[in-house]
């Protein structure tokens, strides 16, 4: 026995723990895995080093745990965690007994021994000694459906049991001592259901408990030509009805029953069930004519059983028993097993044996841990399944599932860009061009192959579906393909936008392409290269006479010179303003403040007061002195904003000064006077230049400013004189 342990670690080491063995110099990358995976079929054989002392006629295996019966009275049980510590025990009947069948529950515990004289013997796992299950007696058992949800090691909880004569019985078998029954292991037995073909009782050949939503359960029963479902929900606080209720319905309430016409004398089904799940997700009942596979949804009032496929027999070589992984359903017939794919029906592996070992017998699956088991009567053969969804990818990608495709290689960009390109041509080929756009985008073909496919279709809108996708996928050292592109897109989306516009019919289509052509310029990805290159996009905006979009270019661009000047040229000088004041660059002041004088001379000026501080006032002179002689507003302005810096931010700059005095001699006389008296005369506190306001006053015959200016000047004689000779003219 030793040696099965031994072959079983080794197994495992090779499989679970291959870095431990691998060799020097192999390095650990996807390509050198993905390279592996390939070679390493998916059901990897192995014959377990063990020869039995007698024929071996049954084995089941759950959890870890082997059982198997051999010759007529031994059991041989081994725990695959410590295989070199089997175990044997003797059934102690001298009668002419065989062992029919023998079932074991999902958590390896509990063993129940068939015999073909209609009795039944119990082994748990932690007994040494058989136990007779009296009430089972007179009954030849073919199935029993073990309770998952009750399960522990000492009870089995309530169970069903099928026997050949088509009857269903309720038990439970415990090891627990007292109790209302005594020590016996079989705490009842009873009648629940009699199964039916055509000719009368039929062999339950197999059944399956399953608790479902709301409490709902569902038992699945087969004979040799019926697959039957029975449901119902239990309320909570009935447990002692058990399944009674799920059986004790009208038969017009039941749902349909598939029945097939072939007859093997035999029919055995399948279930899958996922890691962490405690209800299964697929089936496949093996009966007279081929396979019935498919789907369980427990969730579903009528039948559970959806997606219904049927796989017919190539040949006249009948199978023997059947298992189902996630993907696949397995065969055995009498020299080989056969894997076909529940995707598409496909035969993907065959396996086979040497007529040595002879004829095979049996295959049965562990539910725990997924290894598959086969024996002949001298030998016993393990199946690791080795990655089994590897090329599922690939099976959907051909059935036109590509999100599936895509769940089952997201890890393997090799595989991931096939998929994606497939299912770009297939959206090609039935007009669906956006969606080809996207996918193309993401796969690794030419760019120009598929850019010049769009373009020959005369899909414009895909293409720019195609560059915009690829443009979000390229990196930011990428600056050539990303400048080729951006430009691109805006020559395409200008071109759109000049169609639309002019098609009335179709206004909200052009507005929603303005919006994307918006989200396309202000895009933070797009935006340093569209910075780089803006004299580029500024031609082409220009070349297409898009001044709208010329604006909005050059404000994300923060070109507001431009803006500008677009405003003034539109003679939009209101507008030209709201920029400046919004923005308040001073330098834009300077430029432009000369052109809205002579428009809106009062707005400017307010603009101007609001800057305060910020702006130079000296800077703005140009803009002060270029009016019209005959444009009070523009003069008053001037003098409104001159006043201002004198009189608000204490201006002592001289030419501003000078230039009020100016303003004062031709349009204001009598605010001259009236400046000139309250700038003093003490010539050292006096910001205006002396010689330029005499001359200034001279010039326009104010001869009172005169006489001040002289006395500023300490020029007495002068003043006199010119005082006297205004008294005189007076």
């Amino acid at each position: 026995m030793a040696s099965i342990l031994e072959e079983y670690e080794n197994s495992l080491s090779r499989v679970n723990f291959p870095s431990q063995s691998r060799g020097p110099g192999i390095p650990l990358s996807g390509y050198v895995n993905a390279r592996l995976e390939k070679e390493m079929p998916i059901f990897n054989k192995q014959r377990i080093d063990f020869t039995p002392p007698e024929n071996i006629n049954s084995l089941v295996v759950c959890s870890n745990q082997l059982c198997m019966s051999l010759g007529k009275e031994t059991i041989l049980r081994i725990d695959l965690v410590k295989a070199d510590q089997p175990n044997q025990v003797e059934l102690g009947r001298k009668d002419e007994f065989k062992v029919h069948k023998i079932f074991l529950d999902p958590t390896g515990s509990h063993l129940v021994i068939a015999l073909n004289n209609s009795e039944c013997l119990y082994l748990n796992r932690n007994a040494q000694k058989v136990r007779h299950l009296s009430r089972w007696k007179g009954h030849t058992i073919e199935s029993i459906a073990w309770n998952k949800f009750q399960k522990n090691d000492t009870s089995t909880g309530p169970i069903l049991v099928g026997t050949a004569q088509g009857q269903i019985f309720e038990g439970e078998i415990s090891t627990a001592e007292g109790g209302l029954f005594g020590t016996n292991p079989d705490q009842y037995f009873r009648y629940l259901h009699t199964l039916e073909e055509e000719t009368g009782p039929a062999p339950v050949c197999c059944l399956e408990i399953n608790c479902g939503y709301e409490n709902r359960y569902c038992v699945i029963a087969t004979t040799r030509k019926r697959l039957f479902q029975f449901s119902a929900k239990l309320t909570e606080g009935t447990e002692q009805q058990g399944f009674a209720p799920l059986f004790n319905q009208n038969m017009d309430d039941l749902p349909s029953i598939q029945e097939f016409p072939g007859n093997l004398g035999y029919s055995e089904i399948a279930f899958y069930t996922q890691k962490l799940r405690t209800y299964p997700m697929s089936f496949a009942w093996m009966m007279g004519n081929g396979v019935l596979y498919g789907n369980l949804d427990f969730t579903r009032p009528d039948s559970v059983l959806t997606d219904l496929k049927v796989w017919e027999y190539p040949s006249n070589d009948k199978p023997i028993s059947i298992v189902i992984t996630q993907f696949h359903f397995l065969l055995l017939l009498s020299d080989r097993i056969k894997a076909i794919c529940t995707l598409n029906g496909q035969v993907v592996f065959e396996d086979i044996f040497t007529e040595k070992f002879g004829p095979l017998k049996r295959m049965v699956k562990d539910p725990g841990i997924g290894q598959i088991w086969i024996h002949t009567e001298r030998a016993v053969f393990r199946y690791h399944v080795e990655r089994e969804p590897r090329d599922v990818w690939k099976m959907y990608m051909n059935m036109g599932k590509f999100d599936l495709a895509k769940e089952f290689c997201k890890d393997r960009p090799e595989c991931m860009d096939m998929v994606l390109a497939k299912e770009a041509e297939h959206c090609f080929q039935i007009k669906k061009y956006k969606e080809s756009a996207k996918c193309y985008a993401l796969t690794q073909n030419y760019f120009e192959e598929i850019a010049l496919k769009f373009i020959e279709a005369k899909q414009e809108e895909a293409l720019m579906e195609f560059l915009l996708k690829k443009l979000s996928n390229l990196k930011p050292s990428e600056k050539i393909q990303v400048t080729l592109l951006t430009t691109w897109l805006t020559e395409l989306y200008l071109n759109r936008l000049g169609t639309l516009e002019s098609d009335t019919s179709k206004r909200a289509l052009y507005l929603r392409t303005r919006d994307d052509f918006r989200g396309f310029l202000s895009s933070k990805i797009n935006k340093e290269c569209l910075s780089n290159n803006r004299a580029s996009i500024y031609d082409l905006l220009a070349s297409h006479g898009d001044t709208e979009h010329m604006v909005y270019f050059a404000v994300l661009m923060e070109d507001y010179e431009r803006v500008v000047s677009h405003h003034c040229q539109n003679d939009d000088y209101d507008e030209a303003l709201n920029v400046l004041s919004k923005h308040k660059d001073k330098n834009l002041f300077y430029k432009f403040s000369p052109v809205l004088m002579q428009h809106i001379p009062r707005k400017v000026v307010d603009a101007w007061v609001k800057m305060g501080k910020k702006l130079d006032p000296k800077n703005l002179i140009p803009a002060l002195v270029n009016y019209n002689q005959s444009a009070c507003t523009q003069i008053n302005e001037a003098i409104r904003y001159m006043e201002f810096c004198v009189y608000e931010l204490r201006e002592t700059e001289q030419a501003i000064h000078n230039y009020l005095l100016s303003l004062y001699a031709q349009f204001v006389p009598d605010s001259l006077l009236l400046y000139l008296e309250n700038a003093g005369t003490n010539a050292n506190r006096i910001y205006y230049d002396l010689k330029y306001a005499l001359r200034l006053c001279a010039e326009h015959e104010h001869h009172r400013a005169c006489v001040h200016v002289y006395k500023v000047m300490e020029l007495y004689e002068e003043a006199v004189d010119l005082a006297l000779k205004v008294n005189s003219l007076s």
